[in-house]
């Protein structure tokens, strides 16, 4: 499969602008015919949740009938490309989501992950929408793929259940400044499941905030394919080469040694639970 991550910064209060901007870079990465392509988190807007605006920034949710969705579908026709575009969602009236939708070749929606950890300490994600519940899997030009978002990556449990569910490559749609542990955290996530991890990042200043780009791919054993710089724009493009996940996969059998039996505690509600 080749895989393509366009990394972006984003205006403020300039959805269309922004969402013109994305559909250029995927008009210019559709020339090294690219069989999925993937954009940062919010790409379509600034990253609200960094403000105390509820509801007024909640204008920015969008069906999938809205006009960034709409716009991605034309071009993954256009170009007989896979797109995976992540805003925030209106599910209905007063329900919203941090969504990554799947566009197929076709322009249809294949598939959706609504972000299942929204952050509560530098932003206030969980003041405009709610996390979701599942860890789809879907099918990618014969590469099973899943996508987690952002602030779920600091939880290992959503990687292993991406995993568990079959797949093969994780995309990972970021909003998210500059951390020194920024790549061994997702060649720890690469490792531990057996995937390749590929986080697609915002960079740039915003306001008063400054995105830390350094988007990458990374394969099965950790390796780091590509990694785009933390000041500017930038697209990649990278063959992934699937006998490499079974080849990780029989180095490092986590799947054969790990003993769900013993991990009660990982999922238990009990108050009575210490630590995290």
């Amino acid at each position: 499969m080749r895989l393509a991550l366009i990394q972006m910064s984003s205006e403020v209060d300039s959805r269309d602008k922004n969402v013109a901007k994305a559909m250029d870079y995927v008009d210019a990465v559709a020339d090294e015919r690219p069989d999925l392509v993937v954009l940062p988190e919010f790409f379509n807007t600034e990253y609200f949740p960094f403000y105390r605006g509820y509801p007024d920034y909640l204008q920015y949710a969008e069906t999938d009938t809205g006009h960034t969705i709409t716009a991605v579908r034309r071009k993954a026709i256009e170009h007989n490309v896979v797109i995976c575009a992540t805003i925030l969602e209106e599910e209905g009236p007063g329900l919203y989501f941090d969504t990554s939708f799947l566009v197929d070749a076709k322009g249809e929606i294949a598939g959706k992950y609504r972000k299942t950890h929204p952050g509560g300490t530098r932003s206030l994600e969980k003041m405009y929408f709610r996390g979701g519940t599942e860890f789809p899997v879907w099918d990618v030009k014969g590469f099973r793929v899943s996508a987690i978002v952002c602030y779920d990556n600091f939880f290992p449990e959503t990687g292993r259940c991406a995993a568990l569910g079959g797949a093969e490559l994780i995309i990972a749609p970021f909003a998210a400044p500059a951390e020194t542990f920024w790549e061994s955290l997702m060649r720890i996530r690469a490792v531990e499941n057996g995937v390749y991890v590929a986080p697609c990042n915002k960079v740039g200043p915003e306001g008063e905030y400054q995105f830390g780009g350094a988007s990458m791919v990374v394969d099965p054993f950790g390796e780091v394919l590509c990694k785009a710089g933390s000041e500017a724009d930038e697209t990649l493009v990278v063959d992934l080469d699937r006998e490499r996940v079974f080849a990780a996969r029989q180095r490092y059998p986590m799947a054969r040694d790990r003993r769900p039996e013993i991990y009660g505690a990982i999922s238990s509600t009990d108050s009575s639970v210490r630590g995290m």
